[in-house]
């Protein structure tokens, strides 16, 4: 499993009605899926991000999403970046991803992360803890999850949850790949060297070259050959087709997400991020669009520039 080139739709406020939004969704995935894009993510959140957008700004819940895409495409992965591990019971996430993976032939990928967003969880009832509590129900997630996405019955008796032989068929393929996504040192990337098929760093552009190494050493740490566990990078593109949309573009990046996104046109973009991430030794890309990629010809035409970097 790699993620050389993936595609993440984090917004969905478009022109049009609400019954017209589902649409601007999949011509972006078919769009991303023809320009050479090999995976189509959206996050897994209740509410818009501050710095994306209002609170109050749509958001589609992320499998019942996922699941729809997979019928209105053929060929990328599909995932979420990444899943927040306290929004569900483990073994039902696992249930979750692997019909998912049934409905697109194969094509499912287990993106999780520990959870941060305080605000849905205090809406929305969910039990929020404290920093080391949602890594220790990570972990313990992870004990249930990897079993069964192997087809393997998941048995936990943990401080967090339970498991008592948890079952999972039908399934597609002998193993569903799993994605951890942040930028811990101490505590996500050695859950990611013990139990992940890919790690999305997510940090600073300029943090890249140090993390790169540490997660090098989790993996050594446990004997694991850091070559195994394959990285990319999200990257907020800010990308115009003109100098001045170029400028109006950087001018909306929130001053917090600066550091973290990448502003120019295709071309320019494609330039600094050979250079500053692949540079950095990260494996693979994956880009989002935030302001225009709801605009057709948008998501194909970035994917023409990437696609080279990453063959």
């Amino acid at each position: 499993m790699s993620i050389r080139l993936g595609y993440q739709i984090p917004n969905f406020t478009y022109p049009g009605p609400a019954a017209e939004l589902f649409d601007t969704v999949v011509a972006q995935a078919r769009e991303a899926e023809a320009s050479g894009f090999d995976t189509v993510l959206v996050m897994d959140h209740l509410y818009q991000l501050p710095g994306v957008g209002p609170t109050e700004n749509a958001m589609l819940e992320a499998y019942t999403t996922l699941g729809a895409l997979a019928t209105a495409t053929s060929t990328v992965q599909l995932s979420t970046l990444v899943t927040g591990n306290t929004y569900r019971n483990p073994a039902l996430l696992a249930k979750t991803v692997t019909t998912l993976d049934v409905v697109s032939k194969g094509r499912a990928v287990l993106g999780i992360g520990a959870g941060w967003f305080e605000r849905e969880h205090h809406d929305y009832g969910f039990e929020f803890g404290t920093y080391t509590e949602r890594f220790e129900r990570l972990e313990e997630a992870l004990l249930i999850i990897t079993p069964m996405l192997k087809g393997e019955p998941a048995t936990l008796d943990g401080k967090w949850y339970t498991a008592r032989g948890a079952m999972n068929n039908p399934r597609v393929r002998p193993h569903i790949p799993v994605m951890l996504g942040g930028g811990g040192e101490r505590k996500t990337f050695r859950l990611a060297a013990r139990f992940a098929d890919h790690m999305n760093i997510i940090c600073e552009v300029d943090d890249l070259p140090r993390k790169v190494a540490v997660l090098r050493e989790r993996c050594e740490e446990i004997g694991r050959d850091p070559a195994t566990l394959a990285t990319s990078y999200l990257v907020m593109g800010m990308v115009g087709e003109t100098e001045q949309e170029v400028k109006e573009l950087a001018e909306s990046i929130p001053d917090d997400r600066r550091n973290r996104a990448i502003v120019g046109t295709a071309e320019q973009v494609a330039e600094q991020l050979h250079e500053r991430v692949l540079g950095a030794g990260i494996d693979g890309i994956t880009i989002n669009l935030i302001r225009n990629g709801h605009r057709p010809g948008v998501v194909a035409r970035v994917g023409a520039a990437l696609k080279p970097l990453v063959g």
